[in-house]
């Protein structure tokens, strides 16, 4: 069967998405650290965010190609499936190891949306603050400018 080929270019692309799977769960952990830690630089943040957005954006394109291949192997995989039981079974163990990665990653995202939420909170009060103390700090300035201010009491009218 010439459908035989994909079958490695299959796993290895199952092993591929493994492999950016366990990178996306230590971004993660690397967030959820970022997120807990009181000196959080922006910056630093924004990078951490960046990488996982393209490894995010390989992960669909491997699922693209996967799904591609896949079908075009469907109908000679059901047909001889103990031609190919050793492959099938291979694949089958990514699967189900790739979808428990993937609970794992859905779990490390819910408990990072919450840190962020907490996070943007905080924030947001910080930022409440600041403008409050500014006010009252440009208020006691405009009093302070008025107050040092004298409209002339006596005025000399000789020349």
């Amino acid at each position: 069967m010439e459908n035989s080929k994909y079958l490695p270019i299959m796993i290895q692309s199952l092993k591929k998405k493994e492999q950016i799977l366990d990178q996306i769960i230590q971004i993660n952990q690397q967030q959820r650290e970022e997120l807990e830690n009181p000196a959080l630089d922006p910056d630093d943040f924004d990078k951490t965010f960046a990488k996982k957005a393209e490894l995010i954006e390989s992960l669909e394109t491997l699922d693209n190609g996967f799904q591609e291949l896949f079908e075009r192997v469907r109908n000679e995989l059901e047909g001889n499936k103990e031609t190919y039981r050793e492959e099938i079974h291979q694949m089958q163990d990514y699967i189900r190891r790739l979808t428990e990665k993937s609970a794992d990653i859905q779990t490390q995202e819910a408990r990072n949306k919450d840190l962020m939420q907490q996070k943007f909170a905080t924030v947001r009060k910080q930022v409440k603050e600041v403008r409050k103390s500014q006010k009252v700090v440009n208020q006691y300035y405009k009093s302070m400018m008025k107050g040092s201010y004298m409209e002339p009491q006596f005025t000399d009218k000789k020349k």
